[in-house]
């Protein structure tokens, strides 16, 4: 994905946890220029690199970067894994009145290396992304433990919403943005514009019919066909059709989801290589399901046809069933980049002298009462 070098770039962010940079291409839409990037996976990193042209190389293992090897930076942006966190130790200090902070409550977890780089270069602003489920993890205490560190601790100020991908994508998805602030600002999750008119799974599929150009592996041949290679075998169609009747039959709800164009998928994951169960497209009474093709889930994630696609079909499908939906993230930081700027712009004018505390409030959204999670 080629920069838009005619677009002044208004402020710099990192790209932890980056993937196949999803998060990044929210913020770039913006004007955000991108200064460190790290991602273990170096099949994503193949991805990554085919798509971003930067001067600075992709750092593997987190936990092995010192934070000051990192650029200073206006926003931090990570989709973090969830990892267990032991609220035993936290509250064992407690108990016997002895001090520890996020060093101890989220040691030996990956947020705990956001949470280092957070305190050591204290950025103006943060967004992490991570699943839904994050929220009620461990009976709620590894959330509250994240909050705490991001607040108490590190003394920002949190934001969270639960956003389902289905407003921008055809596809249920729903993750948990927690957006954070140095500084007092008047954001407001209310600004957040949610798309009308809804898409729908034939607005991603290949139209077979000769309106698009052929892209070889997936589609070839004059009208643009999909692949048979895509199509299910007759046993993998005849077991799943068994697997899904088994469950029905005890009253479960696992099975197959079939959709056609008229319809909304469910959430692509990373398993999808397997199987295709959970996201199969109609081709109608008496044939065999196929699968997505990996250019249809680059557009079921919100990626533009322009989106490069350099590996296999099974590490393609792991890397968008773990991407973010592009399209959220790009709405997140159209409300967060306002108030970065005039962060920034306030750093930058402030005198010498002490203030007070100030609310900054944003001239591109409406001022007035809001409740934020």
């Amino acid at each position: 994905m080629k920069k838009n070098t005619s677009k002044i770039d208004m402020f710099s962010f990192i790209d932890l946890f980056a993937g196949i940079g999803g998060i990044r291409s929210g913020f770039e839409a913006h004007g955000g220029h991108c200064v460190f990037t790290s991602e273990w996976n170096v099949q994503s990193q193949k991805t990554y690199r085919a798509n971003f042209q930067d001067e600075h190389e992709i750092a593997g293992d987190i936990t092995e970067v010192d934070a000051r090897d990192i650029p200073d930076h206006d926003v931090l942006l990570a989709g973090f894994p969830c990892q267990p966190f032991s609220i035993a130790g936290v509250s064992k200090k407690n108990a016997l009145g002895r001090p520890h902070g996020f060093m101890c409550a989220t040691q030996g977890t990956l947020f705990f290396d956001v949470a280092r780089i957070i305190s050591a270069k204290r950025p103006k602003a943060f967004l992490l992304e991570n699943v839904k489920n994050l929220m009620s993890h461990d009976k709620g205490n590894t959330f509250r433990v994240i909050r705490s560190v991001l607040e108490d601790e590190l003394g920002y100020r949190v934001f969270t919403r639960i956003i389902d991908a289905r407003h921008f994508v055809p596809q249920h998805r729903e993750r948990i943005f927690i957006v954070g602030f140095r500084e007092d600002t008047s954001f407001c999750w209310d600004d957040l514009a949610l798309p009308g008119a809804q898409p729908l799974i034939g607005n991603i599929l290949h139209p077979g019919n000769g309106s698009e150009a052929a892209e070889e592996p997936y589609t070839s041949g004059r009208l643009a066909k999909v692949n048979e290679k895509y199509i299910l075998t007759d046993n993998l169609w005849e077991y799943l059709q068994k697997y899904a009747e088994k469950h029905r039959a005890k009253g479960n709800g696992f099975g197959f989801g079939l959709v056609g164009p008229g319809d909304v998928a469910r959430t692509l994951s990373a398993r999808y290589y397997k199987d295709g169960s959970e996201i199969l497209v109609s081709r109608g009474k008496g044939r065999n399901p196929r699968r997505l093709t990996p250019r249809e889930c680059a557009r079921l994630m919100g990626y533009p046809d322009t989106f490069k696609i350099p590996v296999s079909d099974t590490q393609a499908y792991m890397q968008f069933g773990n991407s973010v939906a592009v399209p959220v993230v790009r709405a997140v930081a159209k409300i967060m980049v306002p108030h970065v700027l005039k962060i920034r712009d306030q750093k930058k004018t402030a005198s010498a002298k002490t203030k007070p505390s100030t609310v900054f409030v944003s001239s591109y959204a409406p001022v007035g009462k809001c409740v934020n999670g």
